[in-house]
């Protein structure tokens, strides 16, 4: 079956830089962080005691008291970062075209604040004091499912729930379901919210967060010799994904062509990916031979760069496989320097900052590389951003128990 074009038609974000697009992108390309002090809970008992958190965000804008009671913060998040993807597409959702769109998402973790919560609540007043809502606002497909709802999308709908690669995937899935005439739209990326005494406690007692707590916005260092953990935020990430003559049709505007998709996994261990990076570098290489480019096509990544000491070295080691040679004339940047690791929502947000690096031709920086880690030896675009001349790029999310996720797209030429 011939594979039809998928093109990148609306973008929406709500990040820990920003509620919206045009706030998100700005931070990112001026280099900000956002990182702060955690005010979810008091987080002084942790190990770490800071995260990426949304912090401009009122419920009350986007939903009445009732509904927003009802929703965990990744649906809230999820629902507005695609109600802005689809207003910025111009999108309309009829009865002629409703089972031809399609919703996509990722979620890494689901409602888990609202499990807490709930079982607090049992343990505290009994189980008649859970809440009849619990499970709708706990279980992580709701986000696509109330997508779905609100847009009246009757097409396709999944979540999938592979860690910190579920956003990537999800784009991944949505293009295939377009490219191959199941859907002619798809709502996709990814949501996450974990920012509660049990994510972060659990995160912090694998020793996988960054503990540079007096020094929050320089604590996420991707590449850097003395990084020491990744930050937890949240946010959600959502694009609206178009086939070419039905976007054309409607004269809508392209931000970014997407062209191929990987999936792989390690099959090596529960948190930590192979010296070797073998499952990164197969998906990287299973991404491009499916978008049909050559490695040396690759002008840019935007890389799963955690800033953690495993992932960025091995990470490095994965491109050094993949693109010989040409490794070290790529631009390599990593977005959680600044917005945190948002998890599953990672993919999203960053598969929708490579849309928007690729209409707009700059690319994001790493900030706080200072001094990179000996391994780390190639161009991560350090300190500022980077306009330059970039035709096809692709950005890499890898998770827990060792799933990988890779992305490429094209800028946009009819």
């Amino acid at each position: 079956m011939l594979k039809r074009r998928v093109v990148v038609t609306g973008i929406g974000l709500v990040t820990p830089l920003g509620t919206g697009t045009d706030k998100t992108w700005k931070n990112l390309i001026d280099g900000k962080s956002g990182v702060g002090p955690i005010t979810r809970f008091d987080a002084s008992g942790m190990r770490s005691q800071i995260a990426a958190e949304v912090t401009d965000f009122d419920v009350l804008d986007h939903f009445d008291k009732k509904s927003a009671k009802h929703l965990d913060y990744f649906v809230q998040y999820g629902i507005v970062a695609a109600r802005f993807a689809v207003e910025d597409s111009h999108l309309s959702i009829t009865n002629s075209n409703c089972e031809r769109v399609g919703v996509i998402t990722g979620c890494g973790m689901g409602g888990l604040p609202t499990i807490e919560k709930n079982h607090n609540l049992y343990l505290e007043r009994g189980a008649k004091r859970i809440s009849p809502f619990f499970i709708p606002m706990a279980i992580s497909n709701m986000a696509s499912g109330h997508i779905s709802m609100q847009t009246g999308a009757k097409g396709v709908n999944l979540s999938l729930s592979t860690a910190c690669a579920a956003g990537t995937h999800a784009v991944g899935e949505a293009m295939r379901s377009i490219a191959f005439g199941y859907s002619d739209v798809v709502i996709t990326g990814g949501t996450e919210s974990v920012i509660c005494p049990l994510g972060v406690g659990g995160f912090s007692s694998m020793k996988a967060l960054s503990t540079r707590n007096d020094d929050p916005t320089k604590a996420s260092r991707p590449f850097e010799q003395d990084r020491d953990g990744f930050l937890i935020a949240e946010g959600a990430g959502m694009l609206v994904l178009e086939e070419l003559e039905h976007a054309l049709a409607r004269g809508a505007d392209i931000y970014a062509e997407v062209i191929g998709a990987g999936a792989s996994s390690d099959a090596y261990h529960i948190a930590a990916p192979p010296e070797d990076g073998n499952g990164a570098a197969r998906c990287m290489n299973m991404a491009l031979q499916d978008a049909g480019v050559n490695p040396c096509d690759i002008d840019y990544i935007n890389a799963h760069g955690t800033s953690t000491p495993l992932n960025d070295r091995c990470e490095t080691t994965a491109i050094k496989t993949v693109f010989g040679e040409h490794a070290s004339k790529l631009a390599i940047s990593s977005t959680k320097s600044m917005t945190g690791h948002a998890l599953g929502a990672a993919g999203g947000l960053e598969a929708a900052f490579l849309a928007l690096t690729l209409n707009e031709q700059i690319v994001p920086p790493t900030i706080n590389l200072q001094k990179p880690s000996i391994e780390c030896d190639l161009d991560y675009v350090p300190h500022v951003a980077r306009k330059m001349e970039i035709k096809t790029a692709i950005s890499n999310s890898f998770g827990f128990g060792g799933t990988n996720g890779v992305v490429v797209m094209k800028r946009f030429d009819s």
